[in-house]
């Protein structure tokens, strides 16, 4: 109690004094004073005014669920009060609580967004926030296993009630995530309301029932599910809380573990029970009368790349579907035959809608008109859209509602996917336009977006591309390759940012064996989760050697670590053609005019490293357009408050050609075919074998990233002919088709059909009709007439015949 009380005195007293002297961070977060910094750059800089840790605060652990109850620690800040309140977003309050420590404690708040969200917290009842930070709200889907509950064998939750699917139903968590040793276990739904698409369009939380309360925390809980009652079975999407038991029921806000949000099937009503089928198909027939009435999405979503391999090297409109990814195992439950899917990053600008596609072992794309696992577009992204918080933008939730829930009623609980894939049909790409790519690499050398390629040596910060027209700027930062007397520099920093979006920049960290990514000049740790929602801009992290930044105009940077060197890739979609200009030259195809210096003069000659070098010199930037972070005396000292293009480093513009050079077997033997001169160059000036081999990798991987980019021609899918069927499911140029007919039918038209290079397909469009004779039909026809000719004519001189025989008979009796 005496030590609490020592640092309570000693926090009000530094408080005190940095008032007095008008140093104080409250109220002051992010800004520089002149003696003193309450900039996240003073920590490395060792300028923090002294109550820095204290009103700038940060949170332990940074992440939790979109559904909030995670219990975080705010660290360094000590609190006088045993109670605090935690506000999210400016307007959501949880209460808080101060530990044995002075420590404060929030409880994450249940939201209807992702990303950071801003955090201030009032230890005076709410009269002040003074403390101010941020909290990294993660979509279900994303968030680390560690941090959630688990169904075990979830597909037999979500299938309960159907046909042989029943019996007990089993979770787990990690006892960890709720503090506490007996716990209640609830059940909340979801649900979205109003008329869609307006102002009272709204989603919603709500607590139903408890399945147990008061059980013992041990991490695990089964039960046997019953029908639900007093109407809580229309709830048909939710989610399993485990929370402390001393809580009253439903109570928000408080410490608690989630499981994913999943299709309540095992607690629907017994007629669902009783007939999962007819059920399911009445639910299907509603949503399909529903989406009639709905607005049409599909002209505004992106195409879907032609093949696997477009679709994993466009890594600025496109990333890996969680549920369907060849490198986690290719579940793909709702994508049977896939082995791997894809989702467009960015929802379409009117209709936050989402494009999903998927792909085969043969890396064709699935279409749906040809399998239930095909690519499907989806009415509500799944990762969600600014501005969040209302339908179809709620991350998760709103994709369930409007997407998954329909294609159980449709197609899993029910064999009647036609009514689905008539309002989600598979997006082709036919209008499918593959980014162009540039590299920056080595020592450092480069390839434009038109295939040019030379080195630039400089040492300073120089702008690698800028758009206008997008408002892209991309910039990098060198440095020598040592300290020693070696003239050849390497990419050491990379920072970016898109029209109002946060400053991105990744640079090698301290030993230069990991990347370093900072956002709006404050390192982001990547160990809880590996994508981060960010404004206006996304970042994806799965190691310490690899990030991907990704911007709503599809532009994509992909920096990886290789030998202490940063290889960085730019992919610009066609939207950019003709906007770009910088050291990785202008997008337009023509390589001619890709080394043009900041005042439009060409380099006249490729081949000479020294008109190369004033090019790349003329693309130094200004204090003005620094997107760096300058957090040490050396970027100071050798960046900020220096030329950003230092005149005074002459490096080696040739590789000397030595054969007593020791280093020269090496580079003969690790550099060969296309490309060889930067490897050389990386092993005989920069002096490193193991330089020169990372450059060779990352020049191939550049060459196989372009080779996988290469357009394809699509014809678009070619439908079976009605009564009759055809083989073959791709439809790029070269590919075959083979069309037949059911028996009893006869095929009229192209027996097989090519896609050929102008994106038709080859021959006539082919039916199947029913077989007919004329010939025999005509013959018949005539024989028949003839006949009945004949049976009349006899038959009318039969009459006469008689008729003249009474005649006669008259005739004698008068």
């Amino acid at each position: 109690m005496m030590d609490r009380l020592t640092a309570v005195i000693f926090v009000l007293l530094v408080s005190c004094i940095c008032r007095t002297l008008g140093l104080t961070c409250e109220g002051s977060c992010g800004l520089q004073f002149l003696s003193c910094s309450c900039h996240s750059t003073c920590e490395s800089l060792k300028t923090c005014c002294t109550d820095y840790k204290e009103y700038c605060v940060e949170a332990l652990p940074y992440s939790g669920s979109i559904l909030g109850g995670t219990d975080f620690t705010i660290l360094e800040a000590s609190f006088n009060s045993s109670e605090i309140i935690c506000r999210f977003n400016y307007g959501t309050d949880t209460v808080g609580y101060v530990d044995d420590h002075s420590r404060g404690h929030c409880i994450s708040p249940l939201l209807y967004e992702t990303g950071w969200i801003p955090l201030n917290i009032s230890s005076d009842n709410g009269t002040t926030f003074n403390r101010v930070g941020s909290w990294l709200s993660v979509h279900t889907g994303k968030l680390d296993a560690k941090f959630k509950a688990t169904l075990v064998n979830s597909t037999k939750w979500q299938y309960y009630g159907t046909p042989d699917v029943g019996g007990i139903l089993e979770m787990t968590w990690n006892t960890s995530l709720v503090i506490a040793d007996r716990v209640n276990i609830e059940l909340w739904g979801y649900r979205e309301t109003g008329e869609p698409y307006s102002a009272n369009w709204q989603g919603e939380w709500k607590y139903l029932y408890s399945l147990a309360k008061d059980q013992p925390n041990n991490g695990s809980f089964s039960f046997l599910p019953k029908p639900a009652e007093n109407g809580f079975a229309s709830w048909e999407l939710g989610s399993l809380r485990i929370s402390p038991s001393k809580y009253p029921d439903g109570m928000w806000n408080v410490q608690a573990a989630w499981t994913e949000d999943h299709a309540l099937a095992w607690h629907l009503e017994e007629k669902f029970r009783q007939n999962s089928t007819v059920w399911a198909l009445d639910k299907c027939l509603a949503w399909d009368k529903l989406e009639d009435k709905l607005p049409n999405f599909l002209s505004e979503i992106i195409d879907c790349p032609c093949t696997l391999a477009q679709a994993r090297a466009d890594t600025g409109r496109f990333h890996t579907d969680y549920g369907c990814d060849m490198e986690k195992g290719s579940v793909c439950t709702y994508h049977p035959g896939s082995i791997h899917c894809v989702r467009a990053i960015q929802a379409s600008p009117r209709y936050a809608a989402g494009q999903q596609c998927c792909y085969d072992s043969t890396g064709a794309q699935v279409l749906t008109g040809d399998s239930i696992g095909g690519s499907t577009p989806d009415r509500a992204h799944d990762w969600g859209s600014p501005p969040f918080n209302n339908p179809p933008r709620i991350p998760g939730q709103s994709h369930w509602v409007y997407d998954v829930l329909s294609f159980y009623y449709c197609c899993l609980w029910s064999d009647n996917c036609h009514y689905y894939f008539k309002h989600r049909p598979s997006s082709d790409c036919r209008r499918y336009q593959p980014p162009s790519s540039a590299v920056v690499f080595g020592d450092p050398h480069f390839i434009t977006f038109d295939g040019v390629s030379y080195s630039f040596n400089g040492f300073g910060e120089y702008t690698l591309v800028t758009s206008r027209k997008k408002m892209l700027t991309i910039q990098g930062r060198t440095e020598p390759v040592s300290e020693t007397s070696i003239k050849a520099t390497k990419l050491t920093a990379v920072a970016m940012e898109e029209k109002l979006s946060d400053v991105i920049e990744v640079r090698l960290a301290s030993g230069h064996n990991s990347l370093e990514v900072l956002r709006n000049q404050r390192t982001l740790s990547f160990s809880e989760q590996s994508w981060m929602d960010l404004h206006g801009v996304f970042v994806f992290s799965p190691s310490s050697t690899n990030v991907t930044v990704m911007f709503p105009s599809g532009a994509g940077v992909e920096v990886r670590l290789r030998e202490g060197t940063m290889t960085t890739t730019v992919l610009l979609p066609e939207g950019f053609k003709n906007s770009t200009l910088g050291l990785l030259g202008k997008m337009n195809g023509d390589p001619r005019d890709d080394l043009a210096l900041t005042n439009g003069q060409l380099v006249q000659n490729h081949n000479n490293p020294e008109e190369v070098f004033s090019f790349g010199a003329s693309w130094a930037i200004s204090n003005k357009s620094a997107l760096f972070t300058y957090d040490s005396d050396y970027l100071l000292n050798t960046y900020l408050y220096y030329p950003r293009h230092d005149h005074t480093f002459i490096p080696v513009f040739s590789v000397p050609e030595s054969p007593d050079d020791p280093l020269a077997n090496q580079a003969a033997e690790i550099c060969s075919g296309e490309g060889a001169q930067f490897c050389r160059y990386d092993i005989l000036v920069g002096r490193s074998p193991a330089m020169g081999n990372a450059t060779k990798m990352s020049f191939q991987s550049h060459i196989s990233l372009v080779k996988d980019l290469k357009p394809v021609t699509s014809c678009g899918w070619l439908s079976p002919p009605t009564n009759g069927k055809k083989e073959g499911t791709t439809y790029l140029q070269g590919s075959k088709v083979k069309l037949s007919c059911d028996d009893g039918y006869k095929l009229k038209g192209s027996e097989v059909r090519v896609c050929q290079s102008n994106g038709q397909w080859s021959g006539q469009d082919t039916s199947c009709v029913i077989p007919s004779n004329i010939a025999g039909i005509v013959a018949g026809s005539v024989v028949g007439a003839a006949a009945l000719i004949l049976i009349i004519t006899t038959i009318v001189l039969h009459s006469k015949r008689k008729q003249r025989k009474r005649d006669n008979e008259t005739t004698s009796a008068f």
